[in-house]
This record gives structure tokens, C-alpha cells and sequence, in this order.
């Protein structure tokens, strides 16, 4: 496989929608994530609120239907493996596992381009809530595996 520029580790900087000249953070500017892409093709993504609340309970099982809710309304991760086209700057997704059980199977295509330490990325406009979204995401580049 031809190595990718996406190749290393990736921290959330911004996680917003847009729509229409405004800006939603679906889940709270306070967010963290990391992105990994290996560089066999594989990848997986992690988002969360960054104050989600803890369960009461030290169970992780045991969350009572609201911490349940909140916990999982406020985390997106996935991950399986993905195709760069760099010279168009177009990464599909291959979805294998999701939090979201919709999108198990599933091609997620972003846009991205590489500035420096800084990785931007788009996706396609999103119905979410009744609102057509534009996606933007701002990662920082935490490492780069060379000849991994």
C-alpha cells in the first residue's frame, strides 16, 4: 500500500456544523478526540464531550437511562479501514464498527487537506436535527509513523 500523508495520530482542535452562517457544536466546544491511520489502511476515530458527567454508579453497565443517553449522544467513534485519493483530497471510510450501529458497512467520505501540523476535514451536507449540516473538523498532528 502507497503511504498516505494521513499516516499518525490526530487530536481534535474543532468539531462544528454550519449551517446557513451559523455555528453549531453538536456536542459542546469543550470536545477531545483522536484519529489514527495506520499505514496498512486502517483507521479509527474517537470524539467526545469533554464534561460529559459520570455515572452515579461505578458500573459501566449500570448507567441509569438518562446517563445512558448522555453518554452515548455525546461520544462518536468508529473505525475499519480507508482509501486516500491525495491528489483530490478525498478519504473514504470503510466502516467495520460504530457506536452509531447505522453506519457499520457503510463508506463515510470526507474531504481534507493537510496545512502544516493541521489536518482540516469536511463531510458531505448531513441532515441533523431537521437542519442541513456542513461538518468541519480541525485535528493537530500528535505523531507520524515513518516506513511504518
Amino acid at each position: 500500500m502507497q503511504e498516505s500523508s494521513l499516516v499518525g495520530a490526530w487530536k481534535l482542535l474543532v468539531f462544528e456544523f454550519r449551517s446557513e452562517g451559523d455555528v453549531v457544536y453538536p456536542i459542546g466546544k469543550d470536545v477531545s478526540g483522536l484519529c489514527l491511520y495506520d499505514a496498512t489502511g486502517h483507521m479509527a476515530l474517537q470524539i467526545m464531550r469533554g464534561d460529559r458527567p459520570r455515572f452515579a454508579a461505578g458500573d459501566p453497565l449500570g448507567g441509569t437511562p438518562a446517563e445512558m443517553e448522555a453518554a452515548f449522544s455525546e461520544y462518536l467513534a468508529y473505525a475499519g479501514t480507508y482509501v486516500a485519493d491525495e491528489t483530490h483530497g478525498v478519504v473514504v471510510h470503510h466502516v467495520t464498527q460504530s457506536l452509531f450501529p447505522n453506519w457499520v458497512g457503510t463508506d463515510l467520505v470526507r474531504f481534507y487537506r493537510i496545512s502544516g501540523n493541521r489536518l482540516i476535514v469536511s463531510a458531505p451536507t448531513v441532515q441533523v436535527s431537521s437542519h442541513l449540516m456542513d461538518a468541519m473538523l480541525v485535528w493537530e498532528r500528535l505523531f507520524r509513523v515513518e516506513g511504518a
